[in-house]
């Protein structure tokens, strides 16, 4: 038996994700949401008729027959519901659809969104939305797009292929070939790009089709399930329902599960096993986060369906684990394939990397390769809320790497003393709900850490300075002696000792001034008068010297080993030239 393909709805925030899915249900989920913004994973069946009914025509002409009972779309605040659609690091969705808004193209989500499918080798189709905002364009309700597009006048079309093309240009960017639907050669290579108007429903129709023609004609082998089998599903979210306590979402994408049966599910704390109570299941075409209708009370639910399961211990189910329906011989098996598939996302090692706390088993996963890819480790990566341990934790490896010493918060609370301890111990707690964005808040920290590092270093250490004294720029002889020189590389401050080319001392720096205004300190390219109390000019110092920053050797060691990346390639090579012309003298050098 072939059961209904998984379909993830995905793309950036309000590029019509709901708003899609309600033109395919005729339901109006995303008006009655908060902000309009899609706050909860939601699963919708849309039985095989419905599709027939919408595509009769298109299917006639390509001569097509429908074999799959239907599609199961999951709708997703961001890309939430794919990460938790997942079995063993891979993901359980068949097929994706990934929203895009054709007035604003792909957005920092879309690319995450694009990365994350790339990642788990799941394949797309993009669904171009809003093409009624383009302008001049004549909509044509729930119209095809080929219709549609073929009654717009000219200079419409021409626009419309223009933004189209951009698209391509991205995406082959991203490592993708893509074409607009109608003239892909090979489906196997090329995406497709389908216009459509969540609003007005043109194109959608082809979108529907095309989403259940490709996964039948190229997921067929993968669809085939054990209709008497063990259920084998994955948990989408952890939810209170009045009346029934705690449940969970779930979506099983092989077997059968029964009202009374044993099912094994993972928390924190290793897998544990319940007794379904009850089976809820959305009618077709309805909505699981948020019905129209009560849900259906149903004995058994076969796969691939979303469904919602009451059971007595559920608070500890962790969103993303999966949820296996168990025989009395098996039970032990599948809860050690659940604690395995937990111990493989749960990170608990050295100091060496960041702390990441997030909400669910796939966000954690996701996050944790997303951070890899940016070449960030992760000392530690739990689910729950933060708590004053992760801030210790922290706050010792801040001690070891002030660029680690942080803490990344997904969606989870941050415990009152855990907020505490963090205010005693310096230690910053980034929190968000959308992954680039707290990956982009983690750059600014560590940019405004170093920011601050070199602010630090560049007041306590002696940097390297190469100084020319400028001709006819002496404007005191003696006590002080001030003259005129030009910064040629590295900075110079008050306080700084200057040798000359030999490594004689000169005297040290006691003032600057730029246009008459004492300034703190001088750079390359600037031409500054210094005043100093040691040398008599004509003497020790004279016109067309060159002169050095006298960098002790602990501070140069401490430049080279630690501070190197702030300093630039010049003043890297003015630092093993001082270095030379000191040589022995760093054995008796005053600042040493």
């Amino acid at each position: 038996m072939i059961r209904q393909p998984i379909v993830v709805v995905m793309g950036h925030v309000d590029h019509g994700k709901t708003s899609l899915l309600d033109r395919i249900r005729k339901t109006s989920v995303a008006k009655r949401e908060k902000g309009g913004i899609t706050q909860h994973i939601g699963a919708s069946e849309v039985p095989v008729e419905v599709i027939t009914k919408a595509c009769s025509a298109m299917m006639s002409l390509m001569q097509t027959k429908l074999e799959i009972p239907g599609l199961l779309f999951i709708d997703t605040p961001g890309h939430a519901a794919f990460t938790n659609l997942r079995e063993r690091g891979g993901s359980i969705s068949d097929m994706a659809v990934v929203v895009l808004d054709v007035t604003k193209g792909f957005e920092p989500q879309t690319l995450e969104t694009i990365e994350i499918l790339k990642d788990y080798k799941t394949p797309f189709v993009i669904a171009m939305n809003k093409i009624d905002l383009i302008e001049g364009w004549v909509s044509h309700p729930d119209s095809t797009f080929l219709e549609s597009f073929n009654a717009q006048p000219p200079e419409v079309q021409q626009e419309l292929e223009k933004r189209l093309y951009n698209f391509v240009g991205r995406l082959s960017e991203l490592g993708f070939q893509s074409e607009r639907f109608d003239r892909v050669s090979d489906f196997t290579k090329q995406i497709a790009i389908i216009p459509i108007s969540a609003k007005t429903g043109e194109g959608v129709n082809e979108l529907l089709m095309f989403i259940a023609g490709l996964s039948q004609r190229f997921l067929k082998d993968r669809l085939h399930l054990k209709v008497k089998g063990a259920g084998r599903g994955s948990i989408l979210e952890v939810k209170d329902e009045t009346g029934l306590g705690k449940t969970v979402d779930a979506i099983f994408y092989d077997g059968v599960v029964k009202r009374g049966d044993t099912i094994v599910f993972g928390t924190v704390n290793g897998a544990k096993t319940t007794k379904v109570r009850a089976l809820l299941r959305p009618k077709p075409l309805d909505e699981m986060r948020d019905p129209r209708e009560k849900f259906l009370n149903v004995e058994e639910v076969h796969a691939a369906a979303g469904v919602k399961i009451a059971a007595p211990g559920l608070e500890d189910a962790i969103a993303g684990s999966p949820v296996f329906v168990a025989g009395k011989t098996d039970e032990k098996k599948l809860k050690n394939e659940i604690d395995k598939e937990i111990r493989e996302v749960l990170i608990e090692k050295g100091p060496d990397g960041v702390i990441l706390k997030a909400d669910t088993l796939g966000s954690l996963e996701a996050i944790v390769k997303l951070l890899k890819g940016e070449k960030v480790p992760v000392s530690k990566a739990g689910i729950g809320a933060v708590v004053k341990k992760d801030v210790v934790d922290a706050s010792g490896i801040r001690s070891q790497n002030r660029y680690y010493g942080v803490i990344l918060s997904f969606n989870v609370d941050v415990l009152e003393n855990a907020e505490e301890e963090a205010r005693r111990a310096g230690v910053t707690i980034l929190k968000e709900g959308i992954i680039y964005a707290l990956l982009d808040n983690y750059k600014k920290w560590v940019e405004g850490e170093k920011e601050q590092e070199r602010t630090q270093m560049f007041s306590s250490l002696t940097l390297p300075a190469k100084l020319k004294v400028m001709a006819g720029c002496c404007f005191r002889a003696s006590h002080p002696a001030i003259f005129g020189v030009d910064v040629q590389a590295g900075r110079i401050k008050p306080e700084y000792e200057l040798i000359n080319d030999k490594g004689v001392s000169i005297g040290r720096v006691k003032s600057i001034q730029s246009e008459k205004e004492s300034i703190a300190e001088a750079k390359e390219g600037m031409q500054v008068a210094i005043s100093m109390d040691e040398p008599t000019f004509g003497r020790q110092v004279n016109e067309g010297d060159v002169l050095y920053s006298n960098v002790p050797r602990t501070h140069a060691k401490m430049l080279i080993s630690k501070y190197k990346e702030f300093l630039n390639p010049k003043e890297i090579e003015l630092l093993g030239k001082i270095r030379g012309i000191l040589g022995d003298m760093y054995v008796t050098s005053s600042h040493d």
